[in-house]
Parts: structure tokens; sequence; C-alpha cells
């Protein structure tokens, strides 16, 4: 809470007050400035909890919009600020930052957030991705999944977004679909009716799952039992084979490494794994990226991951990096497994911004080695 008391009254204090504006002015738009820093505070008072904004649509967008102009107008005020003090250690004189500047500061910021705030809004486009998989027997070569992930269904991501991308997933054409966590922000009551398109998703091979740490935020147990009445086959430290003949191919998923702080079976990939067909490749599905490493070492040939949106913003990126073991963003190498972080097809109500990380569906074509 403090940092977003911060944010507020640096900007009102550097950017605001030196501003030639009337002087009752000022006072309603400090207003302004504190009510979009609150927005999370605002979220928890419509519902209980800081992941699930409970306003109508324009207003949520309204609320990022206004979040985000004020994160960027804190940085470009620092900017301007450090542009100061270096003019004034090189020449000597302090200078003053023109009216026109800060102004100048505070439209691109808002006109940034903006542009940010509709690239996050977007349904995105198929992309396809081609990974060979070692011991990929040749009845597999051309296998298709798409994947979905960090869907965030919500006030902000509603119904018709949600038929939007289904329609687009099963125009895919894809032999399976997997979904990689974060389905929701609200409870089963607040979402019925938006996530309720999903279970027209289709492929040949089904649509498997696997939760996101959201999904521990709003009743587990019933959002597990829901989503499964919706058509998804949920591999919650399970796995499931896909076969051509004799050829087999493994698709295993564990549960989030957020479920141990809610007294819930963490992920195990043993447990996941076994009894699995011998020498059948594996792809796992595992919401957070940080521990691929391990899954390396199990002989996992390709795990698909989310959780991180692709950092959001290029400055947020290395803070992501750090809670991630440097996983933030596509494609990795391991050792003999590909990892693949995808950027998100939806995002967090709470900071729904992109810039230069577009949200995604991504087709997987599979190649024998």
């Amino acid at each position: 809470m403090l940092i977003f008391m911060f944010l507020p009254l640096f900007v009102i204090a550097d950017w605001l007050l030196p501003l030639p504006l009337p002087l009752l002015v000022k006072p309603g738009c400090a207003v302004l400035i504190i009510v979009a820093a609150l927005y999370h505070f605002w979220c928890r008072c419509s519902s209980g909890s800081v992941f699930a904004p409970e306003f109508p649509r324009p207003v949520v967008i309204l609320f990022n919009w206004g979040f985000g102009t004020l994160v960027f107008l804190f940085l470009f005020q620092l900017l301007l600020d450090g542009g100061v003090v270096v003019a004034a250690v090189v020449k000597g004189p302090w200078l003053h930052i023109p009216p026109v500047v800060r102004i100048a500061a505070g439209g691109f910021a808002g006109f940034l957030a903006a542009f940010a705030l509709v690239n996050a809004l977007r349904v995105p486009p198929v992309e396809d991705v081609t990974v060979v998989i070692p011991g990929l027997d040749k009845a597999f070569d051309g296998y298709t999944l798409l994947q979905l992930s960090d869907l965030h269904i919500s006030r902000l991501f509603p119904r018709t977004w949600t038929e939007a991308v289904t329609e687009r997933a099963n125009a895919a054409q894809a032999d399976m679909i997997v979904i990689t966590g974060d389905f929701i922000d609200g409870s089963v009551a607040m979402r019925r009716d938006d996530i309720a398109p999903l279970s027209n998703l289709s492929a040949p091979d089904g649509v498997l799952a696997v939760p996101g740490n959201h999904e521990y935020f709003f009743d587990y147990d019933a959002w597990m039992k829901h989503l499964s009445s919706l058509g998804f086959k949920m591999l919650l430290n399970s796995h499931d084979t896909v076969k051509r003949g004799d050829a087999r191919l493994v698709i295993a998923g564990v549960t989030d490494r957020s479920a141990s702080g809610h007294h819930l079976a963490g992920p195990d990939p043993e447990a996941a794994l076994a009894g699995k067909p011998a020498d059948a490749p594996v792809i796992l599905l595992d919401h957070q990226p940080g521990e691929a490493h391990n899954a390396a070492e199990r002989g996992v040939a390709l795990q698909l991951s989310g959780h991180t949106h692709g950092g959001m913003l290029p400055l947020l990126s290395w803070l992501v990096a750090r809670g991630n073991n440097g996983f933030v963003s596509r494609r990795y190498q391991i050792g003999g497994m590909t990892l693949y972080v995808s950027n998100g097809t939806g995002l967090w109500p709470g900071f729904a911004l992109r810039l230069g990380v577009p949200s995604e569906m991504t087709r997987f074509r599979l190649r024998c080695a």
C-alpha cells in the first residue's frame, strides 16, 4: 500500500503542483490521481479480492488506463528530474522544467497507457512454432497442439472476448488444445457466464489443462469441478496418453507451486509421470516455468508454461525474470528440452498493459528429430 501512496504523492508534488493551473483545478486533479492510484483498493472493496474488480467493463478499462498513465508519468517525471540533476552538475545553474514539457510528459503517458491497454485487450492471432521432439515416432510427425494460457476471464475479459477466443482456437484445427492455467479472476458464481463459451473448445484429442495460481485464490476445489464439467481434462499431477497405432505421446500436467500455501497438493512431476509408457516422449504442462530445469532432468521433451505474461512491459521483464529463474517469454533450450513460456492469451485485470509483449495463442507443430 505504501508504494501505491508514494506514486500519487510524488506525481502530485513533482508534476501537478508546479503546473500553472488555476488553484481550484489542482485539488480536483489531485483527487483523480489518488483515485487512480488506489485502483487495487477499490477492487478489494468491490469483490473482496484485489484480483477481481467487479465493476462494469468500461470502468475497469478506465481504471487500467488511469493507473497506467500514473505509472508512466511517474517514470517520465523521474527521467526529467534526473536530466535536471545531470544538467546542474555539468553546467552549474539549476534548471527548471518548462510547463510545456510537463504537459507533454502527461500527454505522452496517457497515450502510452491507452496504446498498451489496447494491445492487452485484443484477441490474439494464432502463431505457429515448430518443435523437434527427441524420440518422437513418425506417426506423430506434424502433430499439433494449441496452447492457451492466462486467460484471466473477468469483467475485463468477459463472455464476448471468451467467445472470440474459442472461435479462433477452434479455427486453428489443432489435434489437441492445452490450457496452462489462470483461467479466471473471480469465483465460479462471478464467472460462470463469462467462462461458459470455453465449453465449445474442440479438438480431436481433447482439451487438457492444468491450474494456475489464480485458481487457488477463488475456491480451488469449486473451480476444478466446474472446469471438468466444461469438458476439460484437468491434469493434476497426472498424465494422458495419445495413441497413434503402436506409437505413444504423453501429455503430463502438474498443479501450481502456490498450492502449498493453500494447504493443497503442490506440483509432483514424479506422480505425474508415474506409469507412463516407456520411451514415450513427454510434454509437460506447468503453469509456472521456474522449475523447468527439474523437468529437463526428468527427460521431458517439451514444457509449456505461462504465468509471466511475458513481462508485459520492458522495464518489468527484469523483475519477472528474478521470480521465475530467468524464464520470461517464449522459447528456451534447457539441455535436450524445449521450454516455451507463453506471453498469455489474456491478462490480469489489475494491470492490463502490454508494450512490445503481444498476447498469444500458440500452435505447436511437433517434428521428429
